[in-house]
């Protein structure tokens, strides 16, 4: 099984793989999570952005979303601390009742960052419900996928355009 499976040892035991003979390359990963907020949310928008009382949410959101990248390595157990070049979060409108967030993230390192761009995408959206379930508890985090990543043995991208 530990052929198949890069974090289970010979005796079938969890482990970290070993980074250390890895080439330092530069690497970018970006992530979008689609979240369904309804009209009712939506209409509550000041120019660019949505204000509750519990403050400005995309800007919130966007802080959150970072502060989740740099902790990645803390919260998902076979992630390897990274050092983090950039971080860019967007938060669009996309129609009357939804918003897509987009998370890229940049370093360079020995091991893939998408995790990275997985993880702040998805603290991002749940802080956007955190800030707006006052308001309505009808939200809904519909997809949360990763779009593309570069550097390392492979890289990736969907069919979708990369913001």
């Amino acid at each position: 099984m530990s052929d198949s499976f890069s974090h289970i040892d010979k005796n079938n035991q969890p482990k970290m793989v070993n980074v250390g003979e890895k080439s330092i390359s530069k690497r970018k990963a970006t992530a979008c999570a689609l979240m369904f907020l309804g009209e009712e949310i939506i209409s509550h928008f000041q120019g660019e952005e949505l204000k509750t009382k519990k403050g400005p949410v995309f800007q919130t959101a966007i802080i959150a979303g970072i502060q989740a990248v740099k902790k990645t390595w803390d919260v998902i157990p076979m992630c390897h601390p990274l050092p983090i070049n950039g971080v860019e979060i967007n938060i669009e409108v996309v129609d009357a009742a939804h918003i897509e967030i987009y998370c890229t993230v940049y370093t360079e390192g020995k091991t893939g960052i998408e995790m990275e761009a997985l993880h702040g995408v998805s603290i991002s959206a749940l802080t956007v419900y955190d800030m707006c379930k006052a308001l309505s508890q009808k939200m809904v985090i519909k997809e949360i996928k990763l779009l593309s990543k570069s550097g390392g043995k492979t890289d990736y991208h969907s069919k979708e355009n990369e913001k």
